[in-house]
């Protein structure tokens, strides 16, 4: 019986030897022969079609077979079956793909052999021994979309390659240019659908639902593959402990037993390496999250699209970290930090997380989460009713709470804020729309919609801002915090294309002029040059682009902004401050009220030399100029008022410069 079975192992050594050596003279013969052989290879070319169905491939005759079919040196009917025979034993080597694709660019090969050639790389995607090279091609492999036969095939290889990196609004344009061309294709589709997860603010297409993996084309290589996987010819990648978490029924178990250890070849984006194992990989599967503390060390491996999902949406709603546990604290903390920098990933809030912010802001102090709470805030909806589900508890919050919360609250105010805005310009500047449509934001949000809620958000940040400056005795990081918010404020129209314009209230502005610190005056001096620059703008507006939008130039607004602009010109420039008649904004103080202060001159204490915010320039300017001391303040006037003003510019005082050299002209010419 022995020596029996010791002749069939080498009879069967001796066949293994024998394919061995006809598939090796089969290789050396495609790729020494002369170009345009005609059939004389058939023989040959039987061998490898025999063998590769078989047993499959080796990946250097892999290579050297990818290379003569697509250099073309073949009729296209060799080329063509050497390419149906390329089935991997084990793995696919990359060098022979980008080799592939270089031929591609000489244009050598036939439209029909680029073709196969795409098909049979979308099948064998996974099985690739690397992608690195791939990945660096992709914009020559995006080229190949303008090709109508390619088309299908290439957007469907980018779709397994697309990382955010490959996203730009190039790219998008042609996208869409296509579809506008060939109508909506399910191809086209897909990929501008994985493009919008990556950059929804570059893709603002009202596209229902989230991408589905993409059918494989070719199935015959597929089924070749697990054909030769099933009988044995390539090494498993997965654990065996992870292969069984779905058991089919006990009835069919048999039948599948063998073919559930197998890796299935899948067009799915971001799978596993097939050389390493699953708890290696770059992706984890959503079934096999059995616990909370499974989600924490693998949320970087799950794929994007998962994040929206109901499970991972009840985690966060349900997560409880309540008791005396302050590991569990620190790991909902930690997950907390997970889904911000998703989030930002993704530059799209969940919804489940407006209603998690709720729930925090009603519940808790501003002691607990307090910088995760704020930052889920950033990214709520502006179709979200503002006042009456957030702003009331986060007022509550602000004020009983310190000044460094305070000034994180007026922070995150500014961030969403700007997040708004952005939505509105991008969707605007993509689409090259007129400001009167419809607004395609992530939210489908109206234009009258993101005024409203825009409005209201400013309007709350200025009650908030206005009272916690006075609680904070006018604490000069508070008041940075919320000029930093009226920056965003006064550009709304130039810079993020919102025909908004909301002055700050009296409150902010004068606390501001009247600062002890130069880098407020400076600060607001150039917020308020941005705001006549944006009214400047807006009233150029015709008046039937105004009625369109259904916004006018408020003339109220204009009249707020030139009584501020004379006050803070007769502060600065001309010592006529606190005179009732020129300010109709309510800075006016009766004389007899500035004697009771004692304040030695007191119509002259707010200029360019005695503001207390500019002295110290003031002082340092006659130092430099007049070493031996023989200046003194009140003789800064004439050529030497003309020197320190220059001065004053030369500190870095780009604020106060381009709002004086915008209105004191006309000023001066009113005054005269």
């Amino acid at each position: 019986m022995a020596v029996r079975l010791s002749g069939k192992v080498k009879t069967r050594s001796r066949m293994v030897s024998d394919n061995v050596e006809l598939l090796q003279q089969a290789v050396e013969y495609f790729t020494t022969v002369k170009e345009r052989t005609p059939s004389n290879g058939n023989l040959h070319l039987d061998t490898i079609e025999s063998i590769a169905f078989d047993k499959g491939l080796s990946p250097d005759v892999i290579e050297s077979l990818v290379d003569v079919a697509m250099s073309a040196r073949l009729v296209d009917r060799f080329n063509i079956r050497l390419l149906k025979c390329l089935i991997p034993a084990s793995v696919v080597p990359e060098c022979a793909v980008t080799n592939a694709i270089s031929w591609m660019c000489t244009r050598k090969p036939t439209i029909t052999v680029q073709v196969l050639f795409i098909r049979w790389l979308i099948t064998v995607f996974d099985l690739l021994d690397s992608k690195k090279q791939l990945h660096s091609l992709y914009g020559i492999i995006f080229f190949y979309l303008q090709n109508d036969k390619l088309c299908p095939y290439i957007c469907h290889l980018l779709y397994l390659l697309t990382k955010k990196e490959n996203v730009k609004r190039f790219r998008v344009k042609k996208l869409i240019d296509l579809q506008a061309k060939m109508g909506m294709q399910p191809h086209l589709m897909a990929l501008l659908l994985l493009y919008k997860i990556h950059a929804p603010e570059y893709v603002c297409l009202a596209c229902a639902g989230q991408p589905k993996n993409l059918q494989v084309s070719g199935s015959f290589w597929k089924k070749a593959i697990e054909r030769v996987q099933n009988n044995g010819y390539r090494q498993l990648s997965r654990p065996p402990e992870l292969v069984n978490l779905t058991e089919p029924p006990m009835r069919k178990r048999k039948k599948k037993m063998h073919r559930e250890l197998i890796p299935v070849v899948s067009s799915a984006p971001h799978l596993t390496e097939q050389s390493c194992s699953l708890m290696q990989s770059k992706s984890f599967p959503l079934e096999q999250l059995a616990t909370f503390f499974q989600l924490l060390d693998n949320f970087d491996r799950i794929e994007i699209a998962i994040c929206q999902s109901r499970f991972v949406s009840s985690l966060i709603e349900f997560a409880d970290c309540s008791g005396d546990s302050l590991q569990r604290e620190k790991e909902f903390i930690e997950f907390l930090n997970i889904i911000i920098r998703t989030q930002e990933f993704l530059q799209e809030g969940f919804s489940c997380c407006e209603d998690f912010v709720f729930k925090s802001l009603s519940l808790y102090d501003s002691l607990w989460c307090s910088s995760q709470i704020l930052a889920l805030l950033t990214r709520i909806s502006p179709s979200t009713d503002m006042i009456s589900f957030y702003f009331d508890p986060l007022m509550k919050l602000f004020f009983t709470s310190s000044i460094y919360f305070k000034c994180s609250v007026i922070e995150s105010l500014t961030s969403l804020l700007m997040k708004w805005l952005t939505w509105h310009s991008v969707c605007v500047a993509d689409l090259d729309r007129d400001i009167p449509n419809v607004l395609q934001s992530p939210q489908n949000v109206t234009l009258s919609g993101l005024v409203n809620s825009v409005s209201e958000l400013v309007e709350f940040t200025a009650r908030i801002s206005i009272v916690a400056l006075q609680m904070e005795a006018y604490n000069s990081l508070l008041l940075h915090f919320i000029l930093n918010f009226y920056e965003t404020v006064s550009d709304m129209y130039l810079k993020y294309n919102l025909p908004l314009v909301i002055l700050p209230p009296a409150g902010i502005i004068y606390p501001a002029l009247l600062s002890l610190e130069s880098v407020s005056l400076n600060q607001l001096c150039h917020i308020m040059y941005r705001y006549r620059t944006n009214l400047t703008a807006l009233k150029s507006l015709d008046s039937s682009t105004n009625a369109q939008i259904g916004l006018k130039v408020n003339r109220k607004t204009f009249q707020q902004y030139n009584a501020f602009m004379k006050a803070a010109v007769s502060c600065l420039w001309t010592t006529r401050n606190f005179e009732q008649d020129i300010h109709p904004m309510g800075i006016g103080i009766e004389y007899n009220l500035l004697a009771q202060t004692k304040v030695p001159d007191p119509v002259s204490s707010f200029t360019l030399v005695n503001h207390p915010a500019l002295m110290g320039h003031a002082i340092n300017f006659t130092q430099k100029g007049w070493p031996n001391g023989k200046k003194r303040l009140h003789a800064i006037q004439g050529k030497t008022w003309n020197w320190y003003v220059e001065y004053l510019y030369n500190q870095g005082l780009d604020g106060l410069k381009h709002f004086l050299e915008s209105c004191i002209h006309t000023v001066s010419s009113s005054e005269h």
